[in-house]
């Protein structure tokens, strides 16, 4: 299947060690910036008992799930132990110069919405 790049919006509309959500067809994706300015993109869902990672705490690449501190990392999705599960994880890309946030998603995803997460 063929990625294509789909701008989301700018590196500022993402609080530095904040979040914001975008719905891409029938998922919501949260696009965590790190401390260090790094953004990431995963499913906004936690595995266990669907909480809203988007809400949850983070703590270096980890989110904390707001529900039941499920431990997630936020560059591979996996669970962190004694837990066990994954999320879909996304490729950003960062145009540095002009400041503005890409999702690498697979062709026929299209956002549909966006709106500001917390």
């Amino acid at each position: 299947m063929e990625t294509v790049k789909m701008l989301v919006g700018s590196v500022e509309e993402i609080d530095p060690k904040g979040s914001r959500t975008i719905q891409v067809e029938e998922m919501e994706i949260a696009l965590f910036r790190l401390s260090d300015g790094e953004i990431l993109a995963v499913e906004n869902k936690c595995p266990h008992k669907g909480g809203v990672l988007s809400e949850g705490m983070v703590c270096g690449r980890m989110v904390h799930c707001p529900l039941h501190d499920w431990r997630i990392d936020l560059q591979t999705g996996a669970v962190q132990e004694p837990d066990t599960g994954c999320i879909a994880t996304f490729p950003v890309e960062v145009d540095a110069e002009l400041g503005l946030v890409y999702l690498q998603l697979q062709r026929g995803q299209a956002a549909t919405n966006a709106k500001a997460g917390a």
